[in-house]
Formats: C-alpha cells, structure tokens, sequence
C-alpha cells in the first residue's frame, strides 16, 4: 500500500506501507508527522504559509488523536462530504493513472513495483493532479448546485 500527499506540483511525501501493518490512527499520525516535516520544506521554498489537507472519512483519518495532531499543527482540514467517495482527489482518476501504467507488467519483485510506481508518479503528477483538481472543482460546483443530491455527470438524479 502506498500512502502519498502530494500538491499541484510535486510529491510532497509518499510512504510504503509495510506488509502487515494496519493504517490505523496511530499509524496516520505517524505519517502526517513526517509528511509535515517534509512539507515544510517545500512550503518555505514556495513562499507558501499553510497547509490545507484533503483527505477521506476513513476512521484512521477522522479519529481524534488525528483531529488534534493536525490542530496542533495548525494544518487546516478540507472536510470532505460524507458519503462522497467520488469527491476525493485521491481516488478520482489518480489511482486509476497510477494502476494503469503497471498494468501488462511483470515484476520481479516488490521493489520493481515500488520502483514502477514512483516513476509514474515523477513522470505525470503534476498534469495528472491539476487536470484531477479541475474536474474535482467542477464535481464539487455541481453537488454545490444540487444541494447534495445524486447527480450523474451534468443532471441531478431524483428518485420518484
């Protein structure tokens, strides 16, 4: 499993996660720390201030030891719509790109994939993440628009 924050430029920090190791709250937080280090750095080469995270409802996300690590360091949350799996960034054709250059391939090795996945990642993040963000903003106008009902693509679904 990859975990990977990321901004409209570049990887800002990606962690593979250890076989075995479960994602939980603890864990989260422990990535959030180093991905805060890290961000840092490139937030002060940017002139940028502040961080504003945008992540799922999963419970290791949402847990309060994670709300108050990020409140401690003052790192804003985008909250994110509950029941709105198609309005996270994360999942909404990244993973798909990511998949897909893999695909047809056969490894050797974990490493080969790890390898794999990181060149696509340098390769087409920064096109990939802003193209993602622009349909991204254009899905969060129309739930906007729709007052939070179903849509599909540009028409609001109303069940009779």
């Amino acid at each position: 499993m990859l975990v990977c924050f990321f901004d409209s430029m570049r990887t800002v920090h990606k962690e593979w996660v250890p076989a075995g190791q479960t994602v939980n709250q603890y864990y989260y937080a422990e990535i959030l720390g180093k991905s805060e280090k890290e961000g840092q750095a490139v937030s002060s080469k940017h002139c940028e201030k502040n961080w504003n995270l945008h992540h799922d409802n999963a419970p290791a996300h949402t847990a309060l030891s994670v709300a108050q690590f990020l409140t401690s360091k003052r790192i804003t949350v985008m909250s994110q719509s509950p029941y709105s799996p198609d309005l996270t960034p994360c999942d909404f054709r990244l993973v798909q790109k990511v998949k897909s250059a893999g695909k047809g391939h056969c490894f050797e090795s974990i490493e080969d994939i790890q390898k794999a996945v990181t060149q696509t990642l340098n390769d087409t993040l920064q096109a990939a993440v802003q193209e993602c963000y622009k349909q991204l903003q254009h899905l969060w106008k129309r739930c906007a628009q729709g007052q939070g009902m179903y849509f599909e693509g540009d028409h609001i679904v109303v069940d009779e």
